[in-house]
């Protein structure tokens, strides 16, 4: 028998192409030049899984997620978590505050211990439910506790009126924390009682409509009976919880009870014991903390005392049980026992702990390529001698002192660079305040001779309430010109154009001209950090956080922090009654840099504000004063700088402040004159950039004298034949869209022949525009000062009432 050869295919055989599994990864392979990343290697084998298996997979996937859930509801408020702390807001001035803390202490087998020295703030432990709360409450008028108190908080409980709901304060509170972030909260309505049914029922419904539109599908809970709080109770503990990104990646805690040590050298500084909860993460005792409106400060050690919110607490020799419910007081303040039982968890180590430095101190001399000779320095004295003039000075003044008095003629031609910058935005201001002055000098002194004191003083209050309503008047027609002429300025007559704007350039585009981010930078760049790549300093962050890689005290323990150079200020304002925030900080959040925020103007906000007018910023965690920038939000490499806080557009506001990384909330105030905070505009953190560049733009305006085919002779640009020639470069634009530039100066007054591409209209005007990268102001200031409970104005005026002559 014959062995039978392998078919072999021969040359003609047709070759028919592998297929292509999927566009986009055969797309991806070409883009890497034929080498498959790491990354796309697990989701081959998820292809290559069965349906059963990949069925089995998600089903496991849901089944993590709805225990890590679970798991987060049940550690808060139990035995090793730390306990719920619950913010009881009133949003009304008449909602019964006193009867909602009663029937909340009045649960069965319930512990209630009162907080010393604070009004309203109570814990309440319940074994048989293993659970336990902490309250504390806040009024709606006091804004600073309310958003301090909100930060940490796990639940928000509102306590609302049962005709009214809200009032004007309660509603600028809301407002403020749905801008901050909302974490869980629960509506409770008590009272209502002695309304009559039929009242009652249509009162009950009118506040189900107002509810509806400021807390969709929200529960309203009444709050009558013990059965009734029980209820609510259960459902805080329940709810599932809503996070808040910028303190679930930053330990966090409510101080429970507070010492002060003071120091050796001054009574004014000294180390505080804070006392709480850790929240959020694990608290490191090397990295530094940030009291909430007070400021960075250095960690010594952390000790561990004993809980005093414990659900099997110790049981006090001589003290009486009452039926089911006990108060006891608050145990914080046996110190004696806590000093018995005090262990030191763990001490900073130096060489480990963040520095509390926040600038770079520029070296002057970094830059120098050469050091002076003893020729040159004795060259220089010399000058110095020679240029020596003859000032009269008083008596008794030595030389040194001396060289600091200046002349008037001096003192007049050295302009500050910031002021040079803002002579055309401030002319308008300036005028104003001047009137202003006259007539607040003049009738005091007629009016003093003919009225009695009490009248006097009614009238120059009065008088000054006009002057503030005229100066609002004229920001008004300040904004609504900018609006209508956006960066038009006039040419001054008696300053040369070319001395006036030498800072400025003309571009070709303003979208694709180049312009470097590192030149000509000021001073205060020298003071800042900067880092290589920020969005990638902070997915590293972030996943060292997420792997759960640092050590310290871990949610849930019951602390004490020694918090070192803590002024007393700190301790008085905690036993005032106000709360004491502390957050610790990641790395590199103490230094300064330039940070942008992205915000939208408030609704309730009508009133003009102006670019470089001090602000009240809340980001995150932080408090602070600051003059900031207004920049357009657009994608390229340059924007646009805004002269006022525009109510249509979202806006870029620009600050020199501490690094915070987003995402962070933010919330822009502007103090009143009698201390209020208004709410003008709310966003979120977008960069932490100092290269981002923001350019002022001027336009200067002329008009077509003589119109030709394709020429035009344009006056009122320029008042002199030499500016004419300066500004020859720039190109030209009109606003009905045609474009140009000068061809010749025409005699001496500034006219100039003009070539376009295209006829002029005689009513056309001819723009040039000019541009000049600008910085923010130095004005961080981290002390914000208490502000006013919140009154609705009825002052501000509507923007239709104003008329541009």
């Amino acid at each position: 028998v014959m062995a039978v050869g392998a078919h072999r295919p021969g040359p003609l055989k047709q070759q028919n192409k592998a297929h292509k599994g999927g566009k986009h990864s055969g797309s991806s392979q070409r883009r890497a030049g034929g080498r498959v990343p790491v990354k796309a290697q697990p989701r081959r084998r998820l292809r290559d899984l069965s349906r059963v298996d990949r069925r089995h997979q998600a089903l496991q996937l849901r089944r993590q997620r709805k225990e890590a859930v679970l798991a987060e509801k049940r550690s808060l408020g139990s035995r090793d978590g730390p306990p719920h702390l619950v913010v009881v807001v009133l949003l009304h001035s008449r909602a019964a505050a006193q009867d909602t803390l009663r029937l909340l202490q009045s649960q069965d087998s319930a512990v209630v211990r009162v907080d010393e020295g604070r009004a309203g703030g109570f814990a309440l432990l319940c074994p048989r439910l293993k659970q336990r709360w902490r309250f504390v409450t806040a009024q709606a008028g006091d804004l600073h506790a309310v958003l301090d108190l909100a930060k940490v908080a796990d639940s928000l409980l509102f306590i609302l009126d049962p005709v009214d709901g809200w009032d004007s304060a309660g509603e600028h509170c809301l407002t403020c924390l749905f801008a901050q972030g909302l974490p869980s909260y629960a509506l409770a309505v008590p009272g209502g009682t002695d309304l009559p049914p039929k009242k009652r029922i249509d009162a009950r419904k009118k506040l189900a409509k107002a509810i509806e539109k400021r807390f969709p599908e929200a529960k309203l809970f009444p709050l009558n009976t013990e059965q009734e709080s029980s209820l609510l109770l259960r459902h805080l503990s329940t709810q599932k919880q809503r996070h808040l990104a910028f303190r679930d990646r930053r330990a966090h805690l409510l101080a429970y009870a507070a010492e002060f040590v003071p120091g050796q050298e001054s009574d004014l500084v000294g180390t505080l014991k804070v006392s709480g909860f850790v929240r959020g993460q694990t608290l490191d005792v090397n990295s530094l903390v940030h009291i909430v409106g007070h400021g960075d400060f250095q960690v010594s050690q952390v000790d561990a005392p004993p809980d005093p919110l414990s659900l099997n607490p110790q049981v006090v020799k001589g003290q009486k049980r009452n039926q089911d419910m006990e108060i006891q007081e608050d145990p914080v303040n046996c110190t004696d026992e806590m000093e018995e039982d005090v262990k030191v968890l763990m001490k900073a180590d130096p060489s480990k702990q963040e520095s509390l430095q926040s600038e770079v101190v520029p070296d002057p001399m970094e830059g120098e390529q050469t050091w002076p000779t003893e020729e040159e320095l004795q060259e220089a004295e010399d000058s110095l001698k020679a240029n020596r003039r003859v000032v009269k000075v008083p008596k008794g003044t030595s030389k040194y002192q001396a060289a600091w008095i200046v002349d008037d003629g001096e003192e007049g031609s050295e302009k500050d660079d910031d002021e040079d910058d803002d002579i055309d935005d401030d002319l308008m201001e300036e005028a104003v305040s001047q009137e202003g002055e006259s007539s607040e000098e003049e009738p005091g002194e007629e009016e003093s001779e003919t009225m009695t004191v009490s009248e006097c003083l009614r009238d120059d209050q009065y008088d000054e309430k006009m002057e503030e309503d005229e100066q609002m008047l004229e920001r008004y027609k300040q904004e609504r010109m900018d609006e209508m002429f956006p960066d038009e300025v006039d040419t001054p007559r008696d300053v040369p154009a070319r001395v006036r704007f030498q800072k400025y350039r003309g571009l070709k585009s303003f979208r694709t001209s180049p312009w470097d981010p590192k030149e000509n930078l000021p001073r205060d760049y020298a003071r800042i950090f900067q880092f290589q790549d920020f969005s990638r300093t902070r997915k590293h962050l972030f996943r060292q956080i997420e792997k759960e890689e640092t050590e310290g005290a871990s949610v849930g323990w019951y602390i004490t922090l020694h918090v070192c150079n803590v002024p007393v200020s700190v301790m008085e304002s905690f036993k005032e009654g106000k709360p004491l925030v502390l957050f610790s900080l990641l790395p590199h959040e103490q230094k300064m840099s330039v940070l942008n925020f992205l915000v939208r103007r408030h609704p309730s906000n009508t009133e003009p504000v102006r670019a470089k007018e001090e602000l009240i910023f809340h980001c995150g965690f932080r408090r602070f004063r600051a003059s900031p920038l207004f920049s357009q939000h657009t994608s390229a490499d340059k924007h646009k700088l805004e002269r006022f806080l525009r109510p249509d557009a979202a806006l870029v506001v620009t600050v020199y402040a501490p690094i915070t990384f987003p995402p962070a909330s933010v919330l822009l105030f502007k103090q009143r004159t009698n201390g209020m905070h208004d709410l003008i505009a709310t966003g979120s953190l977008l960069s932490v950039d100092p290269d981002r560049i923001v350019i002022k733009r001027l336009v200067l305006s002329g008009h077509p004298f003589k119109i030709f085919t394709k020429t035009a002779v344009v006056r009122y640009m320029f008042f002199n034949r030499e500016d004419v020639m300066w500004f020859k470069p720039v190109e030209l634009r009109t606003k009905w869209g045609r474009r140009g530039h000068i061809k010749e100066p025409l005699g001496t007054h500034g006219h100039m022949k003009c070539h376009f591409d295209g006829q002029l209209k005689s009513q056309d005007t001819v723009l040039l525009n000019l541009y000049k990268r600008v910085f923010p102001k130095w004005t961080y200031d981290p002390h914000v000062p208490e502000p006013v409970p919140w009154v609705r104005s009825g002052s501000a005026l509507p923007e239709q009432e104003v008329e541009m002559e």
